[in-house]
């Protein structure tokens, strides 16, 4: 039988002991590492977005100074005294073709049929402003329009559109049943306009003829002359007629005056007989 040495027992004991722990402690050395590692690469990555931050406020900071250096570079400095930048004055309007000549008629919305009498250059603000000067015969007033609002102008109507008015006016009045404010806004809408189909309309829809029956209101006739004016000025100028005629061509499409207008019958004259002749003597 061998003997047991309880010193190398022990000792085989004790080697185990130590290497469990070594292999502990080697286990959670490279798990620390590990962590450390990664909260390195945390840190760098914060770091370098903190690092890009900085720069782009940096960039900001500079482009701020230098738009203020700019600006304060674009004023003028006299004597130590900061002063504001001038401003440059338009002294003249801008330039713009001309569509209309003198003598021409045209139709201005608010005011109906002018005639251009001159164009004159006026100083408004020390500005030089290009004008047509409108007469208007019927108001007896005259007017100022700038070259650059001449798109508010209408040239005179054709003979188609004067034939087409003519249509208009025979055709059946389109009343509306709503009230006589609101219908009465859309009439003086459709006159300040200027558009004759629209002026063609307001007399139709107005005209009452020769019913003396139908009561009208001082403002329904008040639009109806209106607009009736409007269309005889244009209708006058663009046929060649005198008014009379022009006139009667409007009131024979609104049925209108029919009877002033119907020839008178004329009478022969009765020859006295000697039976009244006899009656007057007693």
């Amino acid at each position: 039988m061998k003997k047991i040495n309880l010193k190398n027992i022990l000792k085989k004991t004790f080697k185990k002991k130590k290497t469990k722990k070594i292999i502990k402690k080697t286990k959670s050395s490279t798990f620390k590492k590990g962590v450390k590692k990664k909260e390195k690469k945390k840190n760098l990555k914060i770091k370098a977005k903190k690092i890009k931050i900085k720069k782009e406020q940096s960039a900001n900071e500079n482009k701020v100074i230098e738009n203020t250096s700019n600006k304060q570079n674009n004023f003028k400095l006299v004597r130590g005294v900061e002063q504001k930048p001038e401003i440059k004055k338009i002294k003249s309007q801008a330039s713009e073709k001309k569509e209309y000549k003198i003598k021409d008629y045209v139709v201005y919305p608010k005011h109906g049929v002018g005639q251009i009498t001159e164009l004159k250059k006026i100083n408004i603000g020390e500005i030089d402003v290009e004008t047509y000067i409108l007469k208007f015969e019927k108001d007896k007033a005259s007017g100022m329009i700038p070259v650059n609002k001449q798109s508010h102008l209408r040239p005179l109507a054709t003979i188609n559109q004067i034939n087409k008015c003519i249509s208009i006016l025979k055709s059946k009045p389109k009343i509306k049943r709503s009230m006589w404010s609101r219908r009465a806004q859309e009439y003086e809408a459709k006159i300040s306009s200027g558009k004759i189909y629209e002026l063609a309309e307001v007399v139709r829809d107005l005209n009452k003829g020769d019913d003396l029956m139908v009561d009208q209101s001082y403002s329904e006739r008040q639009l109806f002359e209106k607009a009736y004016e409007r269309i005889l000025t244009e209708f006058q100028i663009i046929l060649n007629f005198s008014l009379e005629d022009t006139q009667k061509k409007l009131d024979r499409a609104l049925k209108r005056n029919l009877e002033t207008q119907s020839p008178k019958l004329t009478q022969k004259p009765e020859v006295a007989t000697t039976e009244d002749l006899v009656e007057t003597v007693k």
